[in-house]
């Protein structure tokens, strides 16, 4: 089985379907300390420290702040009572991606057309209403630990103002003139929006989770991968990219293939105690070249991609682009290899990305930089070289 794109269906509208989705509204991490990884995620990515809900804005059962970069919303949450469900969570998989969150025209709706194709509940419909306006959210279960909330807006809470600035939702207030907001305005990382997100699932559960977000979310599948795209001599696995109706939001599953060692998939599960889970998320940049830059100089580590991989990559690429009708890649490619960063083509275009070293101690989150130049697939051409260089990293930590 090759890759294969399915033909995008017709974008649906609000009035006919509860289930279009707008955007990302936001993606909520459960840590450890939230005040502590806020620093880091602003340091080391770029975002700015914008918002925050803790003891001094009243809230008494948990700490968040609110990053932002270009269309991106990170919530950083921790729990501060034993009794908030963060902190067995926390305990069990450390620091990690707990809700990717959706912009929808009505939270309540969405939520019980899920129900009605058969979802189950995460939390019921929920409304906090002050006098800038409501947020309304409503949470489905996904895979493992992974939550779905649906998030509709109205008045200064409605999405055009949050992305202008505007306050998350009643509970937050402004962080303040942090001296670490100045420096990333004037050194900005470039990163825009969240292009997909990626879970793991256990061995034989990928299709599972493929039809659930058919039938269940109202997904299609929009490409797909099997063992013979993504293998080396050692390990696999299998992927396939759920999309919403409009192809605005993606979402890879993956499973392990058989191997004869363990795949960075089975790495992650061993890990996260065997519960299925996000394992990255990717930003997109429209400069790749300077994104990476700036994260390296940050101290960002990256993975470390052989010097094998440059000696074939630009025939492979100049093959693809030529026989489609494609300008070959514009940026300077003795940049690329200095960055280290992946090339790949396909019949639309070509992209860029490199992937970071695990953000954790546990080998169970990092995310991927990813610039497109037309192209809507994956880094095909570069699962290789990738799983080489993610198989020594997994060497190094003793669990290949």
């Amino acid at each position: 089985m090759s890759t294969k794109t399915q033909s995008a269906p017709g974008a649906a509208s609000a009035s006919t379907d509860p289930l279009a989705l707008i955007d990302v509204d936001h993606v909520r991490f459960w840590v450890g300390n939230a005040r502590q990884a806020a620093q880091f995620y602003a340091h080391a990515f770029g975002f700015e420290v914008s918002q925050l809900s803790d003891l001094t804005t009243g809230c008494r059962d948990s700490a968040s702040f609110l990053l932002t970069q270009g269309n991106i919303r990170l919530i950083l949450e921790t729990p501060l009572t034993t009794s908030h469900p963060a902190a067995e969570e926390v305990r069990r998989f450390g620091d990690g991606v707990k809700d990717v969150a959706f912009t929808v025209f009505d939270a309540t709706k969405a939520w019980e057309q899920v129900m009605r194709n058969g979802g189950a509940s995460a939390y019921e419909p929920r409304t906090l209403t002050d006098s800038r306006g409501s947020v309304t959210m409503a949470g489905v279960q996904a895979f493992g630990r992974t939550v779905h909330t649906f998030v509709s807006r109205t008045g200064g809470y409605a999405l055009p103002e949050l992305k202008q600035g505007g306050v998350f939702s009643p509970g937050f207030a402004t962080a303040g003139d942090l001296a670490v907001n100045a420096r990333n305005r004037a050194n900005p990382c470039g990163l825009k929006f969240v292009d997909h997100c990626v879970g793991n699932v256990e061995l034989g559960r990928m299709n599972h989770w493929v039809r659930w977000y058919e039938e269940v979310m109202g997904f299609s599948m929009f490409k797909h991968f099997d063992d013979k795209d993504i293998a080396t001599d050692y390990s696999a696995l299998m992927s396939k990219v759920m999309a919403s109706g409009n192809h605005l939001i993606k979402m890879p599953i993956n499973e392990p293939a058989p191997g004869k060692r363990k795949s960075q998939i089975q790495e992650y599960l061993d890990w996260h105690d065997n519960t299925p889970g996000i394992q990255h998320l990717a930003l997109r940049t429209d400069d790749e070249l300077t994104s990476v830059a700036e994260l390296r100089r940050r101290g960002v580590d990256f993975l470390n991609i052989p010097e094998a991989y440059y000696e074939s990559v630009w025939e492979r690429v100049n093959t693809m682009l030529k026989a489609n009708g494609h300008e070959m890649v514009k940026e300077d490619h003795q940049r690329i290899r200095d960055l280290g960063i992946l090339v790949d083509a396909d019949e639309e275009g070509y992209l860029l990305q490199l992937f970071t070293k695990p953000l954790q101690d546990r080998p169970t989150l990092f995310f991927e930089i990813i610039c497109r130049r037309g192209s809507r697939s994956f880094g095909k051409g570069n699962f290789k070289a990738l799983f080489e260089s993610l198989e020594l990293e997994q060497e190094r930590r003793g669990n290949l």
